[in-house]
């Protein structure tokens, strides 16, 4: 395992670390090298325990024995960047508080099919375009209990680190995938058995604990963005229209509380 002392923020090695808070920068970095960035030692070891494979990593010097200890094995074949904390925030562009970053390798994801084979409760995110919301949903999939998640192809990225940081890693043990057809991809979740339902402010739409009552088998729960909810586009896909009955004249939940409060009540007994 090779560890390498950086003592320049210019250095050409740590390219793939660089500008970590430019979001629109890292959407495409990411993407066109294939990767996506861990931060702090329990969730770069959670990455690898669940297969995923570290690039590189980059720390500052009191890390190297606990980020060593926490790859185990995988450790041998990465390359590990050395560098003070002032050299790490110039890099990154903020303080790297948890003190580790790794370069992971970007897994394949699995088809829709694929997917959903043997699922029962499968989470749908339209379009949430904040990270830490999609990283509460996934960290109360995991918790509460689902089977897997699906993006929609305008949703922020489950991998980006906001996201995994949020989730406290559970993304990795989330199945997860991006649906390439939407809203087609609702019509194939109902082709396979799945009730879909859309979480959503719409008149006649059935209260959350009524739907649970129904039992259904398999249930499709879809999530729509911050503010605007699901589009018309995508409800034209939903067998039904489901609301969290809401007091005080409040009319909903941030969509990441909706999701662990929506979880609950269909959770598979």
């Amino acid at each position: 395992m090779p560890v390498i002392p950086i003592e320049v923020a210019d250095d050409p090695r740590l390219s793939d670390y660089r500008g970590l808070t430019d979001v629109a920068l890292r959407r495409s970095l990411e993407a066109e090298r294939g990767l996506y960035m861990a931060e702090g030692a329990k969730v770069i070891a959670r990455a690898v325990r669940a297969g995923h494979s570290p690039r590189s990593l980059l720390m500052t010097p009191k890390w190297v024995d606990g980020i060593v200890e926490a790859l185990g094995e995988a450790a041998a074949d990465v390359t590990l960047y050395v560098a003070p904390d002032d050299v790490l925030e110039e890099v990154t562009g903020y303080q790297v508080h948890r003190g580790a970053l790794a370069a992971m390798h970007r897994p394949a994801l699995p088809s829709v099919a694929e997917l959903v084979r043997d699922a029962r409760r499968v989470v749908v995110l339209e379009g949430i375009v904040d990270h830490t919301n999609v990283g509460a949903i996934f960290r109360s999939v995991a918790g509460i209990g689902a089977d897997a998640v699906i993006v929609s192809p305008t949703c922020a990225d489950p991998l980006y680190r906001r996201s995994v940081k949020v989730s406290m890693g559970t993304v990795f043990q989330v199945p997860w995938t991006r649906a390439e057809s939407w809203p087609g991809v609702l019509d194939e979740l109902r082709e396979d058995g799945f009730v879909v339902a859309g979480m959503a402010l719409e008149e006649g739409a059935v209260a959350l604990d009524e739907f649970a009552a129904l039992n259904h088998d398999k249930v499709a729960l879809v999530m729509g963005t911050e503010g605007d909810g699901m589009t018309r586009a995508a409800l034209a896909h939903v067998d039904v229209p489901v609301v969290i009955p809401m007091a005080g004249g409040v009319d909903s939940l941030n969509v990441a509380a909706a999701s662990a409060v929506a979880l609950w009540e269909l959770r598979v007994r």
